[in-house]
């Protein structure tokens, strides 16, 4: 049996609300209901198993207050090229999770930049033990970890 692949847009678009449906802090349910249809149909719509119809993006964007253009877009900043594929990356997988959205809202509340700078070359470091382990051993360079 032929099983249809969702378009690599669809799931983009679907991933995008997503992130903004947990960027708001708002559940499936609750989404569902402010368009008048159920969870499942919105989990498939984050999933890109549905296509979202037009006049269901406007009505998602005003739930979420943004532009239809934010589902488009790999940042806030710049829409993709016309007719390019997207395929949700490691980095916007991990963003749209439940443990990088809480990642980021902590990390977001740190004020003091040198605590900031100092976490991110942990998590480098770490990063680096982690592929050297992964690799059967450790690599002479990796860097030193002080707690």
């Amino acid at each position: 049996m032929n099983k249809k692949v969702p378009n690599p847009i669809d799931v983009f678009v679907g991933s995008r609300v997503r992130l903004r449906r947990l960027m708001v802090g708002m559940s499936q349910e609750a989404l569902a209901d402010r368009l008048g249809v159920t969870f499942q149909q919105v989990q498939k719509y984050e999933k890109g198993t549905n296509r979202i119809s037009a006049s269901r993006l406007q009505a998602i964007s005003d739930v979420f207050r943004v532009p239809p253009s934010f589902f488009f877009q790999d940042d806030e900043s710049t829409a993709p090229a016309a007719g390019a594929g997207h395929e949700t990356g490691d980095v916007s997988t991990f963003v749209s999770s439940k443990e990088g959205l809480d990642l980021n809202r902590a990390f977001l509340k740190i004020e003091d930049a040198g605590v900031r700078k100092s976490i991110i070359q942990l998590a480098t470091a770490l990063s680096k033990a982690s592929a050297a382990d992964t690799a059967g051993d450790r690599a002479e360079n990796a860097p030193e970890l002080r707690i």
